[in-house]
């Protein structure tokens, strides 16, 4: 297992101005590390970003004995509280070139930012070096700039040579814009596609990041993806596994579902393809509720060279854009193959035409009812034209419409002839 070093130099989508680079590694402080080290950290780094206080936030690390004899870890120590180490069960021991993981976590207490400085964590055990130091840093907010949909990205096990695609939906949840400057992303595996940056996210508005995983090591691999202005860290996560043996493949690699309407359900296929032996997919796991499988049983054989098609739903439940992943685990070398899906959820709307008046008139009033007759208007001020769209219908309900006109004198025809319309 192996995670990138904070060494790795940074990936950037379009034109980052180079103030903001130097001011990001600037944070990073300078250390050295001895040629003859036997336990070795990875990343020897960490920077966690702006995370809302009471939440936290988790990034992968990877202690590896890079000795030509056994080792082990027998305590951890840590300084600051608003980090600790988990999911490393001491004392352990490592074989020569074995590693193990774990998850740094911070939890921010309070705003503000903790530096570099006194903030480590030291790995004692019977090693060459003994003590270890783990660096790391992040920011406590109140709320957040822009929101990340995800908030992370696990890739599962990927075979070498192969690549994932996987969906971030960014959102400036703020009633202003936020810039953001940059982008950077940690692990050569790992690439960003989307946008080009800077750029100016409009109050309520969203762009979406594409993040691939290419893995070209077997083992654990970690990184993350930095936009600064907003100071937000997306962590990520991919698993290298052998590419011999059977590979299950997924067509399309994303399925997009465009616009559909919040509580309507729209279908896609997609196809899965068995290489190199047979395949039996045991069961499937969806992100969201919003996106699921209609009617598959599990487990699914796939006999080598053959194809299956399985359907995708998309429901909406609200309006606004939506991501997941769908993860499908199997027999196949690449043991957890995922697909990315997207689609927006759209409120349902009416939208009504007229004839103009023969007469002069100032504008028109738009009526509605749920029974003929028993109006209520709609418009809360004239209609200078000949056209109105209703966008507080709800699914499922029968409306009646009419339209009046008004003179300058404010004297109201009657109602038009009324029309129906049955929203699905």
């Amino acid at each position: 297992m192996r995670l990138p070093r904070s060494s790795s130099h940074p990936f950037s989508i379009g034109v980052v101005p180079s103030a903001v680079l130097l001011a990001v590694v600037a944070l990073l402080p300078v250390t050295s590390r001895a040629a003859t080290q036997q336990l070795v950290v990875s990343p020897s780094k960490v920077r966690f970003g702006s995370v809302i206080v009471g939440q936290s936030e988790a990034q992968e690390i990877v202690l590896t004995n890079t000795g030509t004899t056994s080792t082990s870890v027998s305590a951890i120590s840590v300084g600051g509280t608003a980090f600790k180490i988990s999911g490393l069960k001491l004392p352990v021991s490592l074989a020569a070139g074995q590693s193990v993981g774990a998850k740094v976590i911070f939890a921010p207490t309070g705003t503000g930012w903790t530096g570099w400085t006194g903030v480590k964590v030291t790995f004692t055990g019977k090693a060459t070096n003994p003590n270890v130091q783990l660096w790391f840093a992040g920011s406590g907010v109140a709320s957040e700039q822009v929101s990340a949909s995800p908030a992370n990205l696990s890739f599962g096990k990927k075979a070498l040579g192969t690549s994932t695609a996987l969906p971030i939906v960014l959102t400036n949840t703020h009633s202003h814009a936020e810039t953001l400057s940059g982008i950077q992303t940690l692990g050569s595996e790992f690439s960003v596609s989307g946008p080009s940056f800077p750029l100016s996210l409009g109050a309520g508005k969203s762009i979406t990041l594409n993040v691939k995983f290419s893995p070209t090591a077997v083992g654990l691999s970690g990184g993350n993806v930095f936009i600064s202005g907003p100071a937000l860290n997306l962590p990520l996560q991919g698993t290298g596994t052998s590419s011999t043996g059977a590979v299950l493949s997924i067509s399309p690699a994303s399925l997009n579902f465009g616009k559909v309407l919040v509580g309507q359900t729209d279908t896609q296929a997609a196809v899965f393809t068995a290489t190199g032996g047979s395949v039996t997919i045991s069961s499937a796991a969806s992100s969201s509720a919003q996106f699921a499988l209609p009617g598959a049983t599990f487990p699914i054989q796939i006999a080598a060279g053959q194809s299956v098609q399985l359907n995708v739903a998309f429901t909406p439940q609200k309006a606004g854009g939506a991501s997941a992943s769908l993860t499908f685990q199997s027999n196949a070398s690449d043991a957890q193959a995922s697909e990315a899906v997207a689609g927006t959820g759209t409120a349902p709307q009416v939208s009504l035409g007229w004839s103009a008046s023969t007469s002069p008139v100032e504008g028109y009033n738009v009526y509605r009812a749920t029974a003929p007759g028993q109006y209520s208007k709609v418009n809360s001020a004239l209609d200078p034209n000949t056209s109105y769209t209703d966008m507080t219908v709800a699914s499922g309900t029968t409306y009646y419409y009419a339209a009046t006109a008004v003179n300058s004198s404010g004297q109201e025809s009657a109602f038009s002839a009324p029309v129906e319309i049955a929203v699905p």
